[in-house]
């Protein structure tokens, strides 16, 4: 055992910062444990009232130990004289181009997802007036795509109203689908002809 300090004295190498990377290491390992126990007891108490799966409590666990190691990792870099503030700066970078990229991509699952069931439930109807509230947004429904619904307002403008936003707002729909478009050509020469026929 004498051999070990006599070396670490020829390397240049502290005992004490040896000693503090051992220490910091098993205390994240029980900072790992406690916490894993203490995860698994919330998420028993919550799976009374919400359904968890078992590979999404895993997922939270490990997730949690992987941060408790790069905190770890971060506090020996730094015992061992490694700068961190250009690896702070990195991760911090790369966590709100992640974070943005997410955003970004969670909108357009979101909006995409409520096409899909304005088209399968349809609580409204091209022609019908739709009216988002609080806001008081009001226009005669033109058209619907992917990401918006369109809605033209009695002035001519033109509202572009993402998907989702009706599924976070109440709205309210007035007309009839029938009746806003009679007064299209193809519909009027129809009621002309059908007329004519029966006459």
């Amino acid at each position: 055992m004498s051999s070990i300090p006599h070396w670490l004295s020829q390397s240049n190498i502290s005992f004490g910062i040896v000693f503090s990377t051992v220490f910091i290491i098993a205390a994240a390992a029980a900072v790992i444990a406690l916490l894993n126990r203490y995860i698994w007891k919330l998420i028993d108490g919550v799976e009374r009232h919400f359904s968890i799966s078992y590979e999404t409590s895993l997922t939270i666990t490990r997730m949690a130990a992987v941060a408790v190691w790069i905190v770890a990792a971060m506090l020996v870099l730094n015992l061992w004289g490694i700068s961190m503030s250009g690896l702070w700066t990195l991760l911090v970078s790369a966590a709100a181009v992640i974070g943005v990229g997410f955003l970004a991509v969670w909108a357009m699952i979101s909006n995409i997802t409520a096409s899909l069931f304005l088209t399968i439930w349809r609580p409204f109807h091209l022609g019908q007036t739709v009216e988002i509230l609080p806001e008081n947004l009001k226009g005669r429904v033109t058209g619907r795509d992917m990401m918006f619904t369109e809605l033209r307002e009695d002035s001519g403008a033109t509202l572009h109203v993402p998907n989702n936003l009706f599924f976070q707002k109440m709205f309210r729909v007035s007309g009839n689908a029938e009746a806003a478009h009679s007064g299209h050509p193809e519909t009027g020469r129809a009621k002309a002809n059908e007329a004519a026929s029966q006459g």
